[in-house]
């Protein structure tokens, strides 16, 4: 009785708070005496920012990080037990599913209606501060509504909490129609951005919390969400329907939902900006300018609380460092080994090819940019490159005349990884070696699937931290305190380039000046100035389908490896034309250029148990378990 108990359990279950430890021998702590007091209301409210951080930071189990076509992994690692990887393999079941936050989600929403309904009760607190609470906690709640519907669609709503002695027929809640769902979202965001401070006015004990920024955002997301392709029309489920025979989903497309979403994002832009959020970027220390920009896009990913770009986060589960996974072992590399790493997660071949090149165009859309002859090798002689490319060397073409972006997250063989600060007597930028036996290689004579190993010859940059050694990497993080983004400044900007160029006949300003904000910061031209200039399509950039197109990959480069594509995929419903694709890398087995490039004819297949099926997997199923007890009708295809 998953979802009855997630209605009347909840606060038992409710982990964020230990109000056991408060309470004086042979007294009871009720609800009505937690918040009698301000600290104990605190707790509560506290508590309910920390659950939601344990359901989205966990990326065991958070599905969207490596649950797509960005990441692959050696066979020892995709058996460790992690939810996520079960899902790109088609392995979903609506038996206990993988990464389901159905039931944690209902506990945290019903704690949240708990603490609405008690918080003015609280006797040493002034008004205006339960308000803010208030509105941070409808900010939240619509957080988690949205969390839902994104995963599951329709979703029951729960204005109030229903009492645990209710009749079973008023705990049995229908599905709501998306747009109905899509629309108490947006109200209780509404409510809430009257009440929350801006994000400079927090003080260090409601950092956690909501701010007109980040409600600003989320109703963004929101509406670009309800706009979308799979929730605006999508006649996968035109006979989608409730338990009575209500109907779900509107089968008939609305574009005035993109105009919607378009202004939400100018809101949530002249907000941000008006409130001094910023782009991360402007370093200046480093050699050359690419190097600047790299470190630029580096700190992107790093945060306490202290990143302007971060318009909401959350803090890191602390058991589950993504950066243990992806950091090289270096198992021939004795003065930069750690057992603590394990480097078994690796960008796929099709990420590496995504980023741009150096002019902010696809590799097969540049006209100075060598796509036929990418798998051959070639050099490079500019000084632009130091440090980043070796200087007149044999170097795969793939990896030459790449953008910022590409460098900053990707390495891969005869390319440089900085891992530790420079000194006089040692240089930490590494060059990446990468053919078996070399310091970077594999040790194997097999592909093995009793370690871990690099299968594909890439290693993920993005998410690590170049200041710190491979040898003492998760000694320093373990101590960092860093936070995960889970609504970035990017996002809003690019939120505005796609709602207005799918609202509009012909794009103009309204869809390339956002676009060339991250762009500019990415250290590439600006998107108008690129097309015309270097690509073999200059008209592209004309028309609403060439545009679609083109913010679409930016979507995909910008927030690489951050679980924006798991998403993107779904609600552009795309997913089941690129989730079925195999994985491909080279032959880490190789001992030279030669052997480990296939003989320069291109990647060998790395993995190939790739499954999307179509409509069923746009869809997360709810339990089993749960659909026969609350008497709700399941998601079609499971």
């Amino acid at each position: 009785m998953k979802y009855l108990l997630s209605i009347i359990c909840a606060v038992i279950l409710f982990t964020g708070c230990n109000y056991l430890d408060m309470v004086p021998e042979n007294d009871i702590e009720t609800i009505e005496t937690i918040f009698e007091r301000r600290n104990n209301a605190e707790e509560w409210w506290k508590g309910l920012h920390g659950q939601m951080a344990r359901l989205f930071s966990n990326i065991a189990t958070n599905t969207s990080i490596v649950g797509t076509d960005e990441f692959v992994a050696c066979e020892y690692m995709r058996n460790r037990g992690w939810d996520a990887f079960k899902i790109p393999e088609g392995q979903q079941m609506s038996q206990s599913p993988y990464g389901a936050t159905w039931r944690t989600s209902y506990i945290i929403i019903r704690n949240c209606n708990t603490f609405l309904e008690n918080i003015d009760n609280v006797y040493n607190m002034e008004d205006w501060e339960k308000q803010q609470w208030k509105a941070d906690v409808w900010a939240l709640k619509a957080f988690i509504y949205f969390e839902l519907v994104r995963r599951y669609g329709p979703i029951a709503l729960v204005p109030e909490n229903i009492a645990a002695d209710a009749d079973i027929k008023q705990l049995q809640l229908p599905r709501q129609h998306v747009d109905t769902c899509f629309k108490e979202i947006v109200r209780l965001l509404d409510a809430a951005v009257e009440h929350v401070p801006v994000g400079n006015a927090r003080s260090n004990d409601d950092i956690h919390a909501f701010c007109k920024e980040s409600v600003c955002a989320l109703k963004a997301r929101v509406l670009l969400y309800a706009a979308s392709p799979l929730f605006n029309g999508n006649m996968f489920y035109s006979d989608f329907k409730g338990k009575n025979g209500e109907p779900l989903f509107s089968a008939e497309y609305d574009r005035e939902k993109w105009r919607l979403a378009a202004e939400a994002a100018d809101e949530a832009v002249r907000v941000c900006e008006e409130n001094g959020r910023t782009l991360y970027g402007g370093q200046a220390s480093k050699a050359t300018e690419l190097l600047n920009k790299m470190d630029d896009i580096e700190n992107i990913m790093y945060s306490s609380y202290s990143n302007p770009e971060y318009l909401f986060e959350c803090k890191q589960q602390s058991s589950l460092w993504f950066d243990k996974w992806i950091m090289p072992r270096l198992v021939n590399d004795p003065d930069n080994y750690s057992d603590q790493l394990c480097g078994a997660i690796l960008p796929s071949m099709k990420m590496v090819e995504i980023y741009y090149t150096e002019h902010g165009l696809p590799i097969d859309a540049d006209n100075t940019w060598n796509y036929a002859g990418r798998y051959q090798m070639g050099t490079e002689s500019s000084g632009l490159y130091k440090d980043v490319v070796p200087l007149n060397t044999q170097v795969l073409q793939l990896h030459l005349r790449r953008e910022p972006r590409f460098y900053a997250s990707i390495a891969g063989d005869r390319l440089y990884w900085q891992r530790g600060v420079n000194t006089s007597s040692k240089n930490y930028n590494q060059l990446v070696e990468a053919y078996k036996g070399e310091k970077w290689g594999t040790s194997f004579d097999i592909i093995s699937s009793n370690d871990y190993q690099n299968i594909n010859g890439y290693w993920l940059k993005k998410h690590t931290f170049s200041k710190w050694s491979t040898k003492t990497y998760m000694s320093n993080l373990t101590s960092s305190g860093f936070t995960i983004p889970l609504i970035r400044l990017a996002e809003v900007y690019m939120i505005q380039a796609e709602a207005w160029n799918e609202y509009l006949d012909k794009p103009d300003s309204r869809v390339y000046d956002p676009l060339d904000k991250v762009r500019e910061r990415a250290g590439v031209p600006k998107v108008v100035s690129a097309w015309k200039s270097y690509s073999k399509a200059p008209g592209k950039v004309d028309t609403k389908e060439g545009m679609r197109e083109i913010i679409r990959q930016e979507n995909n480069i910008e927030f690489a490896f951050e679980g924006h594509r798991y998403w993107n995929v779904r609600r552009w419903k795309i997913a089941h034309e690129l989730l079925n694709e195999k994985q491909y890398g080279w032959n880490v087995l190789g001992e030279s250029a030669r052997v480990f490039y296939n003989n320069f004819n291109g990647p060998v297949v790395v993995f190939s148990k790739c499954k999307f099926t179509a409509p069923r997997d746009y869809l997360d199923p709810i339990d089993a378990e749960e659909i026969l007890i609350s008497s709700m009708v399941q998601n079609p295809g499971w």
